[in-house]
């Protein structure tokens, strides 16, 4: 069996601050991450997916998002590969929300500022309606997160509504691509999709096709 090449290093201590993150360099980072994960989202057994597909592992990033060293690594990769020009963070709720949040709180205590928005699934129909909570100027270019994606509906579902709200997409990324098929949905937009971890980072196979 062939042995794939690992895609990070074994990791240090845990940053405990945004500050001390940005010391460490990407594969650093990355196996920091992919640690928590392991430690704290990754459930082994038989579970039934969104999809109704069924799995032997599951996946739940939003231990790992919601925690504060997991959310110092996971800000100190995305503020990374964001693009300079990307002035707001968010996606459909509540799968991006801890993410989106998280980051942008963060990002407010660098030299670079973000802000954040959270998509409802529902056009909301009391108080200003729609279905935009946060901040997304006209105009604005925009990350469109997750913390864990298998077939990409959602995600790509937050694309179509910032368009449609007059917001550009400047990259897609996610905690976790646990499906493998979010690539090519996002290269026939257009839009580069950077993933923090893959499935085959946390040692299982692709489960999007």
């Amino acid at each position: 069996m062939t042995t794939l090449p690992r895609l990070y290093v074994e990791p240090p201590q845990y940053p405990r601050s945004y500050q001390e993150a940005t010391v460490l360099d990407d594969l650093e980072l990355k196996g920091l991450l992919v640690k928590h994960l392991k430690d704290h989202s990754v459930r082994r057994g038989d579970f039934t997916l969104k999809s109704g597909r069924k799995s032997s592992w599951f996946i739940d990033a939003k231990k790992t998002a919601c925690d504060p060293m997991g959310i110092i690594v996971i800000a100190a990769l995305m503020l990374r590969l964001i693009p300079a020009e990307v002035t707001g963070i968010g996606g459909l709720t509540m799968g991006a929300d801890p993410v989106a949040f998280g980051v942008a709180a963060i990002a407010s205590a660098t030299a670079r500022p973000i802000s954040s928005f959270s998509v409802r699934k529902e056009v909301k129909d009391h108080g200003a309606g729609g279905r935009l909570a946060g901040i997304l100027a006209t105009g604005s270019m925009v990350a469109i997160t997750e913390d864990a994606v298998t077939r990409g509906n959602s995600i790509m579902e937050a694309v179509d509504v910032v368009h449609e709200l007059g917001g550009k997409v400047g990259v897609i990324t996610a905690v976790v691509d646990r499906g493998g098929t979010v690539g090519a949905l996002a290269e026939l937009r257009g839009i580069p999709f950077r993933p923090l971890v893959t499935a085959m980072d946390l040692g299982f196979e692709f489960e999007g096709a």
